[in-house]
């Protein structure tokens, strides 16, 4: 669900009079937007709505991230890796996935028209994936939804050093205090935007699935049923649409939006589930792939075959996915 929301995200809001998302800096005029295309639904509707939300897939995986860390290195029998051996192991995990893809989008980009004109520092920082410190990222990240491999990192290096092993109170401090940096800088859009391409945008989502995982035996005594789920999932919605609208609850949106996600994957018929479950196997690959595949797809959908080149790329993005996989479990495992 996460990087369905997220490919589709990426295509729709290039889209001509697409509803611009509040995903780093909050604008009265995207809600106002957002609005109007309510009032007055075209067939084009569903695009909107990605174009808006489809970018809320973000904090889902870093909720699942912090989720799998702490199973995977919080258990009894969890093997405990030095501060260096876990940092630099998922480094080389992240890198690994995101060299093949940033070589295809490379040789893409130069293929096609509007090739971006890399400096030397660009590719290191890309590299190195410290380019989220940069002055005015989103000018200097290209593909720009290769910010995520910089926040991650800054992630890594906070779970293993100020979280792993440690009192929940001082995630939820961590979290808390991301939020309050923020509010200062509401209606300064450009020092916002540069904060938000790094962890403090990504602290609360992450932080949430770090306490879930810890709870996981312990916070429901009996399993939800179906009408538990549904609640749940209602209620999450309608505050997730009424905390997008002002602008400090909109920082605190994942709070409703992840309980809504994980009711509505509850809910799902198993023969979906299972579809969807698939689809998620490849989501890694379908993330360092789909930048690639937009910049080829998306000039179909600016001559007015909007549908068709959506289409042609969602498929396109699935398939060279799975072939990316391919390659991926080729390619030798980091160890610690």
């Amino acid at each position: 669900m996460a990087i369905l929301g997220i490919v589709l995200h990426n295509f729709c809001h290039w889209l001509k009079g697409a509803v611009q998302e509040n995903e780093y800096t909050f604008s009265i005029d995207n809600n106002q937007h957002l609005f109007n295309v309510l009032a007055h639904p075209t067939w084009d509707l569903p695009l909107q709505l990605f174009s808006y939300f489809g970018h809320y897939g973000v904090p889902v995986f870093l909720f699942l991230s912090g989720f799998g860390l702490v199973k995977k290195y919080e258990t009894p029998s969890s093997a405990s890796l030095t501060p260096y051996s876990f940092i630099r192991l998922h480094y080389l995990k992240l890198f690994h996935m995101m060299m093949i893809g940033f070589v295809f989008f490379l040789i893409i980009d130069r293929l096609t028209p509007g090739a971006h004109h890399y400096d030397l520092l660009d590719i290191i920082s890309q590299l190195l994936m410290f380019n989220n410190l940069m002055p005015m990222p989103d000018k200097v990240i290209w593909p720009g939804v290769y910010w995520f491999f910089g926040l991650m990192m800054q992630l890594y290096i906070i779970y293993r050093l100020l979280i792993y092993r440690r009192h929940w109170a001082v995630a939820v401090a961590l979290a808390v205090l991301c939020i309050v940096i923020q509010i200062p800088f509401l209606d300064d859009h450009e020092t916002l935007n540069r904060l938000r391409y790094n962890c403090l945008s990504g602290m609360l989502p992450f932080v949430l699935g770090v306490i879930a995982a810890r709870q996981d035996n312990s916070l429901f005594k009996r399993p939800l049923q179906w009408w538990h789920w549904t609640a749940l999932l209602v209620l999450g919605t309608v505050l997730t649409l009424l905390w997008c609208l002002h602008p400090v609850l909109w920082l605190w949106v994942p709070v409703a939006m992840i309980p809504a996600g994980v009711a509505f994957v509850k809910l799902l018929p198993q023969n979906v589930l299972n579809t969807m479950t698939w689809t998620g196997t490849i989501s890694a690959a379908m993330f360092v792939a789909h930048p690639s595949l937009r910049k080829i797809f998306i000039p179909i959908a600016y001559q007015g075959d909007v549908y068709t080149g959506l289409v042609i790329y969602l498929l396109s993005t699935i398939v060279v996915a799975w072939l990316f996989m391919l390659i991926f479990n080729k390619i030798p495992k980091p160890k610690p």
